[in-house]
């Protein structure tokens, strides 16, 4: 979903920082062998992640929803020496994919890729998180805000893609559309809990921007 003309759009990520070779590839590779691959993160919203995460600097990373990596390798880049990001999806078919681009990258020790439903992976994780990623089954979005807001650190950030979900959040609601009634309900958690500061920013299908409140 695009908020300005495609002129604009393209002028933006013409005047943004480059795609790096191996996510140019892993992009190519995605249309080419897996379906629907308009899930990818992309250049654009790619490089948002990556700085965003360059900015934190976080020690450990969540990410629900690894798809074919793309973003895990932009929010790889911003980890700590040593760090670790800890990336989750029920695809199975998916993980060798996955598997191949991480190996590649600079970040082949800091990434680990989990497999199976977040729901049930997320409890056996020991580690606060100084930075999360929530782009999966949009049904589930209130289930993992319960599961990690508590685990974020102080100062920490929540990141939530398609949080406009194709503009949908704005219609009239069909009481059978499972997905838009998630978001309209995580969208007004982010909103409303006290605990957060929360921009919602309409970045391709919407990013939402959440920062864990530092206790006074």
């Amino acid at each position: 979903m695009h908020f300005i003309s495609d002129e604009l759009d393209d002028y933006a990520v013409a005047h943004s920082e480059k795609e790096p070779q191996l996510l140019k590839q892993l992009t190519r590779e995605t249309y080419q062998k897996v379906v629907q691959p308009r899930m990818l993160s992309g250049h654009y919203q790619g490089r948002i992640l990556s700085i965003i995460s360059k900015l934190i600097n976080p020690k450990v990373i969540l990410e629900i929803g690894t798809y074919t990596g793309y973003s895990a390798l932009c929010l790889a880049e911003g980890l700590q020496t040593g760090g670790v990001l800890h990336t989750i999806d029920v695809n199975e078919e998916l993980v060798d994919f996955q598997k191949k681009y991480f190996d590649a990258s600079a970040f082949s020790e800091n990434i680990k890729q989990h497999l199976g439903p977040a729901l049930e992976i997320i409890p056996l994780l020991e580690e606060q998180f100084d930075l999360v990623f929530i782009d999966a089954d949009k049904p589930n979005y209130p289930a993992y805000f319960d599961l990690i807001v508590d685990r974020i650190k102080p100062g920490g950030i929540l990141l939530s893609d398609n949080v406009l979900w194709s503009g949908k959040v704005v219609e009239e609601l069909n009481t059978k559309d499972s997905s838009t009634r998630a978001l309209l309900e995580y969208n007004k958690l982010l909103a409303e809990d006290a605990r957060l500061e929360t921009v919602l920013l309409t970045i391709r299908d919407g990013l939402t921007i959440s920062r864990k409140k530092i206790p006074s």
